[in-house]
């Protein structure tokens, strides 16, 4: 296969080095696991489908010497296994997209806030047979496109009943203590499965934000300290409830949430003028109302000869609501002023439908079609009221002046979307397999209010996934996807703008269009003998066709905007590398080290400026390290992460910004007591990393190139701890 990009001297240098230690095994003996209850060794082991002569299968047996309370915990002893997405569609994906990569008894959740990996925390240990990783790709499968398929087997039984309960403390760094915990409840009787979660999570953040304002000239303008404030918990109820009796399997997923919180937020200003220092005070108070509920079903049928039907659905309804209201005075003032209000509103709702039907052409061919239909609905509104306004004064807007140039009295978007599809699953050989795939979608998307506008859509979204075995530890896969992105229908409204206290809303763009790409990646995954750990290199190149990023909405020279649009075509590249090892050859069996590299190039005509750009960051290199001391009970590890600065710009109407994080250092160490008690003490952000801001204003607008200010801020949120028991009975 031919890539439309040539590899750099350090990608091939990479994968050249990539290549030597596969061939070798590192030049070393691979240290292997620990035995099996049975006295057997884990290896490679042959199932019945067609992804048998690449499936790890872990045995319960295996993870007892490191008293794991949940599925998670076993599911963090596996070297180079990580979840992708989660629920049914998960992230920016269109629909219910093709599952993620984690399956419970081989069947998916139909669910994205309500997903299968939230599922890991609520399922315990003893009621885990096995756990299978399944690298190639297979009809037999539930779920499509991942490398590689996380399949957690449960233990059969006539009845069983379980509780695991989990008490959190945590301490942040301005003495705020909070509390929090969950109960999470399963029970089998017979074919009927229940899962049962409550929980009640701290999300309390105290973040302090430094700045200095500098001249064109760099001169020193005046000083910014800010705290802001999030006093949250978030409060959820979700459940999995499952059916099997003969042919037929019957699952219910629901889930109801809560997030409301209050928002303080504190700013001293210091200025230096001529006439001497001038200090000023600013008090912002905003309230969030955050609410979420999800229903998801599936049902299944499986025929006598191996074909399966099967139908889903997904409902929700997810609310985000806010009031914010500034105040600001000076020393010499009695009390504060009112001087900005904004009521923005939201409430997004959808409801999908997906039938699919799988069956066998040959022993080596597979089919599956189907049909998906989504209806994805937004209502919003955005009212902003100024001191600074000339109309008369309004009680809509908190007794300030309207203003009705941006704001949004109300808005409706709807999308309804129908698409068909068709997988195809071709067993080549031994070693070598391909997915092919081909979906057509037609949607319209319409929308009223201030604007009141219906558009038409149609794409076609083919895919090829190859895998080729090189041996049976080494593997080579390709791809090459066309993807069609999912609009944020919030972008076609005016909203408001949390990221630029100077800018208080957001043009809409009743002409956003989906993005849509072609990308094409190419992976070398080598697994070690004897669970020895996991190494890969991939490169990856995407052709975006109409990037969407801001473009100029400005209609009165005055009062310059920017709006979400399609800015033109971008080009990515990327490249990863990863290993994920045992350190056996330190004689330490049960440590797991990872070191992740990425490094990350793009390139876009800006709309503003009229140059080439990047789009994203540079890169950036994670490592992870854990230690199971078995004997004693204890664990302990690290979890580093440094960007690579440098190449992150938002360039806006009136604004250019880099945004720098700097390195990030969590560390945890637990023991398990009494048996099955495990106690969790974790640091969070242990080094005070920052986010960094350089951002440069300008007179006008950004293509005029005058540079009036600058803002040079950094925040932290600082170090946190946190104190964590969790038990089963």
């Amino acid at each position: 296969m031919k890539f439309p990009f040539r590899l750099t001297r350090p990608a091939r240098l990479s994968l050249f080095l990539f290549l030597i230690s596969a061939q070798n095994g590192f030049s070393q003996e691979s240290t292997p696991v620990q035995p099996l209850a049975d006295g057997t060794v884990l290896e490679n082991t042959t199932a019945a489908d067609e992804s048998a002569n690449s499936t790890l299968v872990y045995s319960s047996e295996f993870f007892v010497q490191y008293s794991p309370v949940t599925a998670k915990d076993m599911l963090d002893r596996i070297p180079g296994v990580s979840l992708r997405g989660g629920g049914g569609g998960g992230g920016g994906d269109r629909g219910l997209g093709t599952g993620g990569n984690l399956l419970i008894n081989g069947q998916r959740i139909a669910g994205k806030g309500n997903s299968a990996s939230d599922q890991l925390v609520r399922i315990t240990a003893a009621e885990v047979e096995r756990i299978e990783i399944i690298r190639d790709t297979s009809g037999a499968l539930n779920v499509r496109g991942a490398s590689e398929v996380i399949n957690v087997i449960l233990v059969a039984a006539q009845s069983r009943s379980s509780t695991t309960v989990e008490l959190i403390n945590r301490l942040n760094h301005d003495d705020t203590f909070e509390t929090g915990g969950s109960v999470a409840w399963s029970q089998q009787v017979g074919n009927f499965q229940a899962l049962v979660n409550l929980r009640s999570r701290p999300n309390y953040e105290n973040r302090d934000n430094r700045e200095v304002r500098l001249g064109p000239d760099g001169e020193l303008l005046g000083t910014l300290f800010q705290t802001d404030i999030r006093d949250q918990d978030e409060q959820s109820f979700s459940t999995n409830m499952s059916y099997n009796t003969g042919p037929h399997r019957m699952q219910l997923n629901a889930l109801l949430s809560d997030g409301d919180h209050s928002r303080p937020i504190h700013r001293d200003f210091v200025d230096f003028t001529d006439a001497g220092v001038v200090n000023s005070t600013q008090e912002e108070q905003i309230e969030n109302e955050q609410s979420n509920w999800e229903l998801g079903g599936d049902y299944e049928y499986n025929f006598d000869d191996g074909s399966r039907l099967s139908i889903l659905f997904l409902a929700n309804d997810e609310i985000r609501n806010s009031v914010r209201e500034r105040f600001e005075a000076d020393p010499a003032d009695v009390g504060l002023s009112k001087n900005l209000f904004i009521d923005s509103r939201s409430e997004r709702k959808e409801f999908i439908v997906q039938t699919n039907y799988n069956f066998s052409l040959t022993d080596a061919q597979s089919l599956r079609v189907g049909f998906e239909r989504a209806d994805t609905q937004l209502e919003s509104s955005l009212l902003i009221g100024s001191s600074s306004g000339s109309e008369p004064p309004s009680a809509s807007v908190g007794g300030l002046s309207p203003l009705p140039s941006i704001s949004n009295p109300g808005t409706e978007v709807q999308e309804i979307r129908y698409e068909g599809f068709a997988f195809h699953n071709w067993t080549l050989s031994d070693r070598s397999s391909l997915e092919s795939s081909i979906v057509y979608e037609t949607s319209e998307i319409s929308q009223s209010g201030a604007v009141n506008k219906t558009r038409d859509f149609q794409f076609w979204r083919p895919s090829l996934d190859y895998r080729f075995n090189i041996t049976d530890n080494f593997r080579f896969r390709a791809t090459i996807e066309r993807s069609v992105s999912q609009l944020s229908f919030s972008s076609f409204a005016a909203t408001t703008n949390e990221d630029d206290r100077d800018l208080n809303a957001l043009a809409g763009n009743p002409e956003l269009e989906p993005q849509t790409s072609w990308s094409y990646e190419a992976e070398l995954e080598y697994r070690l003998p004897n669970d020895g750990g996991v190494l890969s290199s991939s490169i990856a190149h995407t052709d975006i066709d109409n990037y969407i990023g801001r473009i100029n909405a400005t209609i009165d020279p005055a009062q310059p905007l920017s709006a979400t649009g399609n800015v033109a075509p971008a080009k990515r590249w990327s490249m990863f590398n990863r290993a994920s090892i045992r350190l056996g050859r330190l004689n330490l069996p049960d440590a797991i080290l990872g070191i992740t590299v990425g490094l990350f190039d793009s390139e876009i005509t800006d709309p503003f400026l009229l140059t080439e750009q990047r789009v994203g960051g540079r890169g950036f290199v994670g490592i992870n390290f854990r230690h199971d001391i078995t004997p004693l009970g204890l664990s302990y590890g690290i979890d580093y992460s440094h960007s690579i600065w440098g190449g992150n710009y938002d360039i806006d109407i009136q604004t250019i910004t880099r945004n720098d994080r700097e390195r990030s250092l969590d560390l945890f160490v637990s023991k398990v007591w009494f048996d099955d008690w495990t106690f969790r003490l974790e640091s969070d952000n242990t080094l005070d990393a920052s986010r960094c801001r350089y951002r440069q204003r300008f007179d006008g607008t950004t293509i005029g190139g005058s540079l009036a200010l600058i803002q040079d801020s950094c925040s932290s949120r600082y170090r946190r701890w946190t104190l964590s028991v969790q038990t089963t009975f």
